[in-house]
């Protein structure tokens, strides 16, 4: 069993594209099936150490590595490779994959596709009939899944504690969807902003995306499990969905696997800087848990309505969201009273460079860039502007695309 933060395990969802025209394709089931060599169309595909695997839409697809490790460096750039192996793959059936955290004109009304096969498609009629997936809140995501582990109670309240705090300013590093529909949206992470809507049916699905405080199993369960429950049982008469994975939180406990779920970071433009990102957030944790939430109370903790607007600032401006709490800069363990978010990422970063943190010496070039250029959101709209007809959006995603396939930052 993993303890706290000693492994962890990073998926990375990427929309299945047209090679010419980058419209999206809806053949994820076709394509797991060539990948695993099968007779049948399978969801899983494994290759070595790493899988690939369905999402909802059934243009998307998930690659994560099979079993949590904590060599970081090997990872990015086995996920590099597959990358390139996948590209390779595809291209006799003129396709391609696209990262970045929403297909820029996707119309999800008319082409989404859900997943129809197996298990898993029970779980997305439910999601269908109840919410809609035909939206960008269910169908026009690419995200970062990371998974951090816990071996005991003690280690996951540690863990959700220093999460939470962590929680409202991912996006400020991460941001990766400014365009939808065709043109700019007004956030810097509209794919956030879209998901954070997609279950208002059920509120309690998805909370107000940073979790309730926690101290434990049997307090998330009364906290947040059970009222969620509750609250879809009228719709979910089958009992589909009564499941800890319905939880539409930014980051849910996973006690099947004893892990802890971070879902608000869009996919970048290649792994090497989704992987440095995560491995930041992963040093971060863990200076928290050592510090402030050694034996965390719910006295000590944020309140949630404070850290969601905080959340909601950071996928509307970025970087450049405006930091006017210092409580919750000095859980940050910064001494300033106001910042931007961008400012605070420096702070945070000096002071895990100074200390020696597990992996500063692969995230810090990464960050560096990120925040001297800004999050890719900032790059793609510096790019094209707010708006760009199809044939300049079309250009500066095959770009994108193109870094993906060369596992290179994004800096047009």
């Amino acid at each position: 069993m993993s303890h706290l933060l000693e492994d962890c395990e990073i998926g990375l969802e990427y929309a299945l594209v047209a090679r010419d025209s980058l419209d999206v394709l809806p053949i994820a089931d076709k394509v797991l099936q060539q990948v695993a060599g099968a007779r049948e169309p399978v969801p899983v595909a494994v290759r070595g150490e790493l899988e690939w695997s369905n999402r909802v839409a059934l243009h998307t697809i998930r690659l994560r590595n099979a079993r949590p490790t904590g060599d970081l460096q090997v990872l990015a750039r086995r996920l590099q490779d597959e990358i390139v192996a996948m590209d390779a793959s595809l291209a006799g059936s003129a396709t391609r994959l696209m990262p970045g955290g929403m297909h820029p004109w996707m119309n999800p009304a008319h082409e989404t596709r859900v997943w129809p096969r197996g298990k898993a498609a029970v779980v997305y009629e439910a999601y269908d009939r109840i919410f809609d997936c035909r939206t960008h809140g269910w169908s026009s995501l690419q995200s970062v899944r990371l998974h951090l582990p816990f071996a005991n109670d003690a280690e996951f309240a540690q863990l959700h504690a220093a999460v939470r705090v962590i929680l409202p300013i991912l996006p400020a590093l991460a941001a990766a969807s400014p365009y939808a529909d065709g043109r700019a949206t007004d956030w810097m992470d509209y794919r956030m902003e879209a998901y954070r809507h997609n279950a208002d049916k059920v509120p309690d699905v998805n909370g107000e995306i940073v979790p309730e405080p926690a101290i434990g199993r049997d307090d998330y369960e009364r906290r947040i499990l059970q009222p969620m429950y509750r609250a879809i049982a009228p719709f979910d008469t089958d009992n589909v969905l009564q499941h800890e994975w319905l939880n539409g939180r930014g980051a849910i406990a996973r006690f099947d696997r004893n892990a802890l779920e971070i879902r608000v970071l869009d996919v970048q433009e290649c792994p090497a800087v989704d992987v440095a990102i995560a491995a930041l957030v992963i040093d971060f944790a863990a200076d928290l848990c050592e510090g402030r939430f050694r034996r965390p109370t719910l006295d000590d903790q944020m309140g949630t309505r404070a850290l969601a607007r905080l959340f909601l600032a950071c996928i509307h401006d970025g970087d450049r969201a405006r930091i006017d709490d210092p409580d919750y800069l000095a859980l940050l363990g910064l001494t300033q009273s106001r910042c931007t978010a961008g400012e605070a990422w420096w702070e945070i970063a000096e002071r895990l460079d100074r200390t020696n943190s597990r992996y500063s010496s692969f995230w810090r070039a990464a960050l560096e860039f990120n925040l001297s250029r800004g999050p890719l959101a900032r790059r793609l709209l510096r790019a094209i502007g707010p708006r760009p007809d199809r044939a300049a959006l079309h250009e500066l995603y095959s770009a994108l695309c193109d870094a993906l396939q060369n596992g290179k930052p994004f800096d047009p």
